[in-house]
């Protein structure tokens, strides 16, 4: 029987006739890397291939590692095998890898999204004959709005806490989605500070791309200087002792999994904005469907449910398990909680 060109075995997504792999989640030689979330970039790899804008992002967060970067569409060929990064629209650095042999194509998507964000290289079609999507969000309850009616929301919010004399406090991971708020933000209402683990993280992405100004929260931050103002902040901060010295503040999270009845209670937030890095049920399958390919492979998320209804279109699906997530909140954890810990 022939092996497949790319095939799942405890260490990842690998490519036998390139011995290469890809987001492999256990130490390996050569490691393909798609973005920067700490469930897709591990620490461990002898080499590290991924796009030159999130090479700072992954050094910055694994250390001194052996890293190489690639421009968009860049082929680069490993004992016949063909790859390439083209963009994801995850978050900033983000990509799709493609593997070319003997004229067959396979597409690793990561995780992906087709909404143009301002901030990420927007998502880019790729054909291919078998494609491997995430399923984070592949359930029909799961519907975006335009995120300009979304900033608009948010935007208000903060206008109405202002001039109820609270703080506001957003939440959103450190890496992708805080860049991609304080993008749209509405800077004339207020000032925007930042947690350290997203302040040290906008360093870094301020060498890609501009944000607005940010001021860092330290522990000379007197709660009269927050308030009125927006403090961007990762999830895990919420449980901390970090926040209390921010009252009186009124908190939301910006999230896909806003859109779910209860999450916002679950969580204790005030307010749930529903806003995703990740493609929506439509936006799944339109992707699917633009690649032309015939095989698909579900991973991560509600892989049976999507697969059945892929099954059922006509698709030749199926699922594999890996350990991608969302992101990886134990990481996220811990870098927040080693930042505050810092103030």
């Amino acid at each position: 029987m022939k092996t497949p060109l790319l095939h799942f075995n405890n260490k990842g997504i690998y490519c036998q006739q390139a011995d290469v792999y890809l987001d492999p989640w256990k130490p390996v030689k050569k490691a393909i890397i798609s973005h920067g979330h700490a469930d897709h970039s591990k620490w461990g790899h002898q080499q590290y291939i991924t796009h030159h804008t999130n090479v700072p992002i992954i050094k910055h967060r694994l250390g001194d590692i052996n890293v190489s970067g690639v421009d968009w569409g860049e082929t680069f060929t490993v004992n016949g095998v063909k790859f390439s990064l083209h963009p994801a629209g995850h978050i900033i650095g983000s990509a799709q890898i493609r593997v070319e042999y003997q004229g067959e194509v396979w597409v690793f998507t990561g995780d992906y999204k087709t909404e143009n964000d301002g901030i990420s290289v927007p998502y880019e079609v790729v054909k291919c004959h078998t494609f491997i999507t995430e399923c984070t969000f592949g359930l029909p309850a799961f519907k975006w709005q335009p995120q300009q009616e979304v900033f608009h929301d948010i935007n208000t919010w903060w206008q109405q806490n202002k001039e109820d004399e609270n703080t506001s406090i957003l939440f959103g991971y450190s890496l992708g989605k805080a860049q991609r708020l304080l993008k749209h933000l509405d800077t004339s209402i207020g000032k925007i500070y930042t947690h350290a683990a997203i302040q040290n993280m906008n360093e870094i992405i301020r060498k890609i791309t501009p944000l607005p100004e940010t001021i860092r929260i330290t522990a000379d931050t007197k709660k009269e200087e927050l308030k009125g103002n927006m403090v961007i902040a990762p999830p895990s901060a919420q449980s901390s002792p970090w926040i209390k010295k921010m009252l009186p503040y009124v908190t939301a999270s910006a999230s896909g999994w806003m859109a779910f009845r209860g999450a916002r209670r679950r969580r204790a937030i005030d307010k749930g904005f529903v806003l995703s890095d990740h493609c929506d049920w439509q936006g799944l399958l339109s992707s699917i469907k633009a690649t032309g390919a015939e095989k698909i492979i579900c991973t991560h998320g509600y892989t049976d449910i999507f697969s059945r209804f892929l099954i059922e279109q006509g698709y030749d699906a199926r699922t594999e398990e890996t350990q991608f997530e969302e992101e990886n909140a134990e990481e996220e954890k811990a870098t927040s909680q080693k930042e505050t810990d810092k103030d």
